[in-house]
């Protein structure tokens, strides 16, 4: 196993790992109750963490370093309600109607 991303904040992990687990990556999720620690331990010890087997870790890794670049994409209009979103989205935010096909999804998160 090989980790493949961590962060202070366990919303943000939950995050990466639900957009690994959408691309067919089960990554580990290591400390997830470590913070208790914290001043027996330095506090990056402390950080939810993910890992991968090895075999899995060159795309998770890319897929990873996409998500924590920070969104410049366009935004895009829904075709159901005629509702502005931004580029991070995958399901318009007013009628959760699905981003048009020809449109590729952004994954990214901004941290």
């Amino acid at each position: 196993m090989k980790l493949v991303y961590t962060h202070d904040n366990m919303l943000i992990v939950e995050n990466v790992r639900n957009c690994l687990l959408q691309e067919g990556i089960e990554p580990e999720l290591r400390n997830e109750f470590a913070a208790s620690g914290m001043g027996e331990l330095s506090p990056m010890e402390t950080w939810p963490e993910l890992w991968v087997d090895f075999g899995w870790y060159d795309k998770a890794k890319a897929i990873v370093d996409t998500l924590v670049t920070a969104s410049d994409g366009p935004v895009w209009r829904c075709g159901s309600c005629n509702e502005e979103n931004e580029s991070t989205f995958h399901h318009c935010w007013q009628c959760q109607a699905p981003i048009p096909a020809d449109r590729p999804v952004d994954h990214r998160v901004v941290d």
